[in-house]
């Protein structure tokens, strides 16, 4: 399945991929305390939305060079999509929220 050429396929890795990402920022740097006071912290401290988004944006930055080095490029502008929305819905969370 991840072999084919497909616009939605690469959306759909574009928005799992910063999941992982987080979930990874968050065992390597706040894993003693729950999940849960994870995201109220979060919550509280925008500051902490720049690391978050740049581990997670480094995901898709992984996800994007393998697809465009092996020319699946409609998969590729997918995860460049779903990039593009989650950077400018972290900001709107950090600057505005």
């Amino acid at each position: 399945m991840l072999r084919r050429d497909h616009l939605g396929m690469g959306i759909t890795l574009g928005f799992i991929a910063p999941l992982i990402g987080m979930l990874l920022y968050y065992f390597t740097k706040f894993y003693p305390i729950s999940l849960s006071d994870f995201f109220y912290v979060l919550g509280r401290q925008k500051t902490l939305i720049s690391g978050i988004v740049s581990v997670s944006l480094i995901a898709n930055a992984v996800l994007f060079t393998i697809y465009i080095n092996t020319r699946r490029d409609l998969t590729a502008k997918g995860i460049f999509t779903s990039t593009c929305v989650y950077a400018v819905g972290a900001l709107i969370l950090k600057f505005f929220l």
